[in-house]
Parts: structure tokens; C-alpha cells; sequence
């Protein structure tokens, strides 16, 4: 939205102002670049603990464990290998962002994780997406920061 705003604002310019069409050029190019996407293929990288809002621990992926996430257009799919665990964890279902929330209803997974889904299908974060990277806040009743999963893209 913010994009469409600043790109019409400078069209305007770039036709009321002919001796400075180059700098209003410049500024509509770089107003027509894209806004990042959450269409792709993730990896966690780790998990932030937060306490009054403010990051007091940081862990980084174990090695040898993985944690994919692929979004399409509406849906997602994520998958967790822990190799010392023999507990399978995926799941499935659509998604929604808006502004800077990122709702998940999972609709089915694996043995683990439909007994989750049973009693919970619903997962809403606050989100922080760049180009390629992004965050999934888990917030608590009060708004406040719990932790986070830190991912970093990979396609």
C-alpha cells in the first residue's frame, strides 16, 4: 500500500516538474521496488527468548536439526527433523499477513502434530520480514514479546 501511495506521489511530480524529470526518474525507480515476500522456502537459524519485551536469551540451531518453511501464495508447509528424536513434526494449512501479523491455520500434520492441531489450529506472531530474513514473534494476552523463531530464506 505504502508503495502504491509513493509511487503515484511521484508520478505526479515526474509530470508537474519537467526540469527535474532525472532525480523524480531515480525516485520512481527505486519507489517501484518490491516489497519483500514471505513466498519461499525458509530455515530457522534460531529462537530468541524475550523478557519485558527485550531479547535475554538467543540460541542458535542445533546442528543436524532442521526446520523448513514454505509459503505459497495463501499456504504454508513446515517440516522438523530432530535426528535424536524419532518424533516425526510437520504440518500444513494457509496463512494470512496483514501489516505486521502473520496468522497460520493448520489444517493437518504428522501423529505429533494432529494432536496439537486437535486443541489448537490457529497460530498468530507478529512479523518482521526483509528480503531475506524474517521473524515470528510469539505474543502473549498482553501484547507482550515470548520468544521468536528466526528464519533465514534459502529460495
Amino acid at each position: 500500500m505504502k508503495t502504491r501511495v509513493t509511487f503515484i506521489i511521484l508520478f505526479a511530480l515526474l509530470f508537474s516538474c519537467k526540469e527535474n524529470t532525472t532525480i523524480v526518474k531515480e525516485a520512481v525507480e527505486v519507489a517501484i521496488v518490491e516489497e519483500p515476500s514471505l513466498e519461499g522456502t525458509w530455515e530457522m537459524i534460531g529462537l530468541y527468548n524475550y523478557k519485558n519485551n527485550e531479547v535475554v536469551d538467543s540460541f542458535k540451531t542445533r546442528e543436524g536439526n532442521r526446520q523448513i518453511k514454505m509459503y505459497t501464495k495463501s499456504k504454508v508447509m513446515w517440516s522438523k527433523l530432530v535426528p535424536a528424536d524419532s518424533t516425526e513434526y510437520f504440518a500444513y494449512g494457509a496463512y494470512s499477513l496483514n501489516d505486521s501479523i502473520l496468522k497460520e491455520t493448520l489444517d493437518y500434520g504428522s501423529k505429533t502434530m494432529n494432536l496439537v492441531i486437535g486443541k489448537r489450529r490457529d497460530y498468530i506472531f507478529k512479523i518482521v520480514l526483509e528480503k531475506d530474513k524474517f521473524s515470528q514473534i510469539e505474543i502473549d494476552e498482553d501484547g507482550d514479546k515470548i520468544y521468536s523463531e528466526n528464519y533465514k530464506r534459502v529460495d
